[in-house]
């Protein structure tokens, strides 16, 4: 019915915020409810010039022909002037019409911010605001705990330390695990359990190729590479966990070098006490400077997987080798270089 449509969609919304990944997805989400309830011609999307605080009032005035519901997207509110909100999208909001709704999605970074004037003005057409702002590392366990705890899931600090640990530091991406358990009609999970249900056996070789490398053991290293190949593991999709896993361990060695004991720098990691335990131990009898050279490997093998350096000159010989030749030698290289 009409009236419950209305309700679905409010006339207005402004979501800002840092955290770029959330915002699209919200995005993707109002654009999806508007198709559902306005059809795909009733969504607009303003782009280039239109995307603009007189481009929008433009587009509120229009009359059309189609009486339905319209839904308005705009990009780009980051950008918007304060004095051009109260110029053109004031005195266009107090006309807009009751079956309309414009969303304005602000991508902030740095000074690009949306004015004040936009909120006031989203607030006052009795719209909504929802800011999307990305946690700090720090704060990220915490988060996850608290976030675990609106889907009636018990985890603690520890446990939202594995979880971080073993899909990354992305909100989306740990809400989206966060609801899996919640479809699995879990009510609380240790940091034990959420190892065992969030790593799976190609993660899992991955930590072990890591492993063999940061400890010098060739042998290991290949044997973990072969499992991976053998499940149809691209060595593209691997460079990413050995990458971030040996800058970690270049940030460790660091510490330690400075002077910070152990447990200070266990404390700093997003971890399990009991995996940060073995990691910092492992750091510890590593040289900084092999960690180094081993980043330095890892970054040349990506450059070679996607053919080497844009200019021929600069290209190594080894670009037009094989990715299973290209992993065998760089794990050599990284064991080589200790």
């Amino acid at each position: 019915s009409w009236p419950a449509i209305l309700a679905a969609l409010k006339p207005a919304y402004l979501i800002h915020g840092d955290d770029h990944g959330a915002i699209a997805q919200r995005r993707a989400n109002l654009k999806a409810l508007g198709e559902q309830t306005a059809g795909a011609s009733g969504v607009q999307v303003l782009t280039g010039d239109l995307s603009s605080p007189a481009g929008v009032a433009q587009a509120l005035r229009e009359i059309t022909f189609d009486f339905g519901l319209r839904v308005i997207i705009v990009d780009g509110a980051e950008r918007f002037k304060q004095a051009e909100v109260e110029k053109h999208l004031l005195p266009a909001f107090s006309d807009m019409p009751r079956t309309t709704t414009v969303a304005f999605f602000a991508r902030e970074e740095g000074r690009l911010k949306a004015p004040s004037a936009l909120h006031a003005a989203v607030k006052r057409a009795h719209g909504q605001v929802l800011a999307e702002q990305v946690v700090k590392a720090s704060e990220l366990p915490r988060w996850t705990v608290a976030q675990a705890k609106r889907l009636a899931i018990q985890i603690d600090i520890a446990a939202a330390k594995a979880l971080i640990a073993q899909v990354g530091p992305r909100q989306q991406r740990l809400l989206r695990e966060l609801e899996k358990l919640q479809v699995q009609g879990l009510s609380s999970a240790s940091a034990e359990q959420i190892e065992a249900w969030a790593s799976p056996a190609s993660q899992q070789q991955a930590f072990r190729l890591a492993d063999a490398l940061l400890d010098g053991d060739a042998e290991g290293a290949i044997s973990a590479h072969l499992a991976l190949a053998a499940q149809g593991e691209h060595l593209q999709a691997l460079l990413y966990p050995l990458v971030a896993r040996f800058r970690d361990a270049v940030a460790v060695a660091e510490k330690l070098a400075a002077g910070q004991s152990q447990s200070v720098v266990r404390r700093s990691l997003s971890m399990p006490p009991k995996a940060a335990e073995r990691f910092v131990a492992q750091v510890a009898r590593c040289d900084p400077d092999r960690l180094r050279s081993a980043l330095l490997v890892l970054s040349d093998v990506e450059l070679d997987l996607r053919g080497g350096a844009p200019v021929r000159a600069f290209r190594r010989p080894q670009a037009a080798l094989s990715q299973q030749t290209l992993a065998i030698r760089a794990i050599l290289q990284v064991i080589e270089s200790g």
